[in-house]
């Protein structure tokens, strides 16, 4: 017998709560569940904690959310003691973060690692949710708590004749987690979205010759990362309190707000000055700090378009490269708007390569390499940056059924219905952290975590005050929460685009948006209100 499975053996088969994923989410839960004194059981299928960060390992990977805001809030002698080096740390910096809390916390002794969740059934009779494992576990659980993250659904492109590629292929969302070489070689990258525009750079300078294979050209706004000088680090030490305040009620959980003045009422040159000054600064204050029209008028929209279409004409050596990098017909930040270090001066180097496949598609993959309508490209390794089956994906691809059976995929098969998206009618007792119909992808992911949690952790704990068996939503109030996330997405531009928010990378997947963009502070205000009232909007019984 391994020893996980001696591990395994001593645990409970019955247990209050079961919580799925061991990053941000799956770590906080574990440790609100220890101080309500809840028995638990806890499964992730990566071999430690760090969800994301354990995963996405690619070159280049980071945070695109400050360090000091890209962390827990939960303790203050936290806070005080991490030492982060860089405003956007690196993956290998947050997964040692997210270690530190794990052994701090005494956090991994929850945690079955190397397990992945099979499939999770309601059973009406007891009341009870069965969670069972591809180690062939069986346990029995009052809450069923999913924190398996809004982006780990990987999405490998189904391209014919991957299977003959003589090379080596990766998905910049399951990364080795060995060193991966590309000197002296020649590699595709395939996919321009966040983690295309983070690793293209750093693989430009190890490979041989870089092919970058672009369907859709991407607007990226400069990160400026920089290391945290000590008079700095003094300053964050000093306000993180109020920093972290600001957070909790700015529209995307970030320490700054939209502009009260929209880019159309101020002058043209004033308009640009402020574009330009926060363009030197770096991070997403550009698109979020600023004009407050910007995602809900297409003119106003097209000046902060206009801008960065300047910018990628100006890095940009070759005309006819920089005509295909240039996005157009689609409003910028309804796409994910990345950050990039270098991504758009990387087309100037000689070993690298640019394929718009609007103008010549990708038909096969041959053994040799990728061969499109007009060329063969000979490769000896090709990185799908494909990105995932947002928000729906993690949680569908699971395999749960509420009540009578009725699986989860099959209830969202025309989109999914939450309340608040935390919880949807027909599977009692199951929460979801920062699930479909919450702001979650929209802004700081932490700040969005830690609210979901606490937010559970209250409820959970009003049930079991209460002596109450079960809660789920009302079907009016599931119905109420859809309309009013679709009413206010179509408020916006959003759905003018093609993305991962819409379902639209995903062939069949319904084209809804997804998460809630009503703001990061109104959210919380709602959920507070909810809660004060009894839990509007539920059944309780």
């Amino acid at each position: 017998m391994s020893a996980s499975q001696k591990m395994n053996s001593s645990r409970s088969n019955e247990v209050d709560a079961v919580v799925i994923g061991a990053g941000f989410a799956g770590l906080y839960m574990v440790h609100r569940l220890k101080e309500l004194g809840l028995s638990h059981r806890a499964f992730e299928q990566g071999g430690g904690v760090g969800g994301t960060w354990y995963w996405n390992r690619y070159p280049g990977a980071s945070s695109d959310s400050e360090s000091w805001v890209y962390s827990y809030t939960f303790s203050p002698e936290l806070e005080q003691d991490w030492q982060w080096s860089c405003r956007f740390p690196e993956q290998a910096e947050i997964l040692r973060y997210l270690e530190h809390v794990a052994d701090r916390f005494d956090l991994k002794r929850s945690f079955d690692f190397n397990t992945r969740v099979t499939s999770a059934s309601y059973d009406e009779a007891s009341g009870f949710w069965t969670v069972e494992t591809d180690g062939g576990e069986r346990v029995r659980t009052k809450y069923l708590i999913t924190a398996v993250g809004c982006l780990s659904a990987a999405q490998v492109p189904k391209i014919p004749g991957l299977e003959r590629f003589q090379g080596k292929w990766y998905h910049t969302g399951q990364w080795p987690h060995e060193k991966v070489d590309f000197s002296g070689k020649r590699v595709g990258v395939v996919g321009t979205g966040s983690s295309g525009i983070q690793s293209i750079p750093i693989i430009a300078k190890q490979a041989k010759h870089l092919t970058v294979f672009q369907r859709t050209p991407n607007f990226s706004v400069p990160a400026r990362n920089a290391p945290i000088g000590p008079e700095q680090m003094r300053k964050l030490k000093r306000d993180i309190r109020q920093i972290r305040e600001t957070c909790r009620w700015a529209t995307i959980g970030q320490p700054y707000d939209l502009l009260p003045t929209t880019a159309l009422e101020v002058d043209p040159e004033e308009r640009r000055k402020h574009y330009e000054a926060d363009w030197q600064k770096g991070g997403f204050e550009w698109m979020f700090g600023s004009y407050c029209d910007l995602l809900f008028n297409e003119k106003a929209n097209e000046t902060a378009a206009e801008f960065v279409r300047e910018k990628i004409r100006g890095t940009v050596k070759d005309p006819e490269v920089a005509r295909k990098l240039i996005p157009r017909g689609y409003p910028i930040g309804t796409k994910r708007l990345p950050l990039d270090t270098d991504y758009f001066e990387t087309f100037n180097r000689e070993n690298v390569e640019l394929v718009d496949l609007r103008e010549s598609s990708i038909e096969e993959i041959v053994p040799s390499g990728i061969r499109t309508r007009d060329k063969t490209y000979p490769l000896d390794a090709i990185v799908f940056a494909t990105g995932f089956d947002a928000l729906t994906g993690p949680l569908t691809r699971i395999g749960i059924r509420g009540r009578g059976g009725q699986r989860l995929d099959e209830k969202w098969s025309t989109g999914p219905r939450t309340y608040l998206g935390v919880s949807t009618l027909g599977f009692p007792n199951m929460f979801m952290i920062t699930g479909p119909g919450s702001p979650s992808v929209l802004g700081n992911m932490p700040t969005s975590i830690e609210q979901h949690v606490d937010w559970i952790s209250d409820c959970i704990a009003h049930l079991r005050n209460k002596g109450a068996t079960t809660i789920e939503p009302t079907k009016d109030a599931e119905d109420a929460w859809g309309a009013h996330v679709k009413e206010l997405g179509d408020g916006t531009l959003f759905p003018q685009t093609d993305s991962w928010y819409m379902g639209a990378n995903i062939p069949g997947k319904p084209r809804v948006f997804l998460p809630y963009i009503g703001g990061f502070g109104t959210y919380r205000k709602l959920c507070d209100e909810i809660a004060a009232k009894g839990y509007e909007g539920f059944s309780i019984t």
